[in-house]
């Protein structure tokens, strides 16, 4: 028998860049990481990749820079990352209007979920920067096998709210979130909030592109869901 579509899509948000203020942490910290093994990169280069899974994005660099792969430990690289990403977390803030969107959605009792592919040590502590509704689905890189570009978190977060992943929004900051949430026929929602122009969002197949969460909040008739009350 087929699945029954739901009343109102599931919400599926990205957590770095879409609802903390934390892609440009993320790219110094990488250069610092990268710098210390003695890897130089144009920061940049590593922008155009954050949202990307660390072993992903550093192996595309590794060849554009014409470094042998088997003399870098990948496994290491991102360790240290971590440790100086978790130091950084306290400091860093949601992005305008973030714990209000979402408390606005289940308050209107449209099914949302975080799926971010940074681990879950990680996830718990920028969680805590957040206003969160009780008893929110959270799916971290940890639950499932490979990041993102794959879709596998958001079909993984999307089995947890028990709704088809063809019903869903997915709402991220960069073509990596987009270009995932096509692959499965979800709707791709962008935020400018990680970087990425709204030209090059929209050609990945953004359906729309909201500044920030506020922004969003402010919009989302545009993509059938209950909007404030004036």
């Amino acid at each position: 028998m087929p699945r029954q579509a739901p009343e109102l899509p599931a919400v599926l948000f990205d957590l770095d860049g879409t609802l903390i203020d934390s892609v440009y942490e993320h790219v110094s910290v990488w250069w610092d990481t990268l710098r210390a093994a003695k890897i130089h990169v144009a920061k940049w280069k590593i922008h155009r990749r954050v949202g990307m899974s660390g072993k992903s994005f550093i192996n595309e660099l590794l060849r554009e820079l014409g470094v042998d792969r088997k003399k870098v430990d990948l496994e290491d690289l991102e360790q240290s990352h971590d440790d100086r990403f978790a130091r950084a977390i306290p400091n860093l803030r949601p992005l305008p209007g973030a714990s209000e969107l979402l408390a606005h959605l289940r308050q209107a009792r449209v099914p949302i979920a975080i799926a971010t592919t940074g681990n879950r040590k990680q996830t718990s502590l920028l969680l805590k920067r957040l206003r969160l509704p009780n008893g929110i689905v959270v799916v971290t890189g940890d639950d499932v096998k490979k990041a993102k570009p794959s879709p596998d978190v958001f079909v993984a977060a999307s089995r947890k709210l028990k709704i088809g992943i063809s019903d869903c929004i997915v709402v991220g900051d960069s073509v990596w979130d987009v270009l995932a949430a096509g692959r499965k026929r979800a709707l791709p929602v962008s935020l400018l909030s990680g970087g990425y122009g709204s030209d090059e969002l929209e050609r990945a197949g953004a359906f729309r592109v909201f500044s920030d969460p506020q922004d969003m909040l402010e919009h989302l008739e545009q993509l059938g869901l209950p909007g404030k009350q004036s």
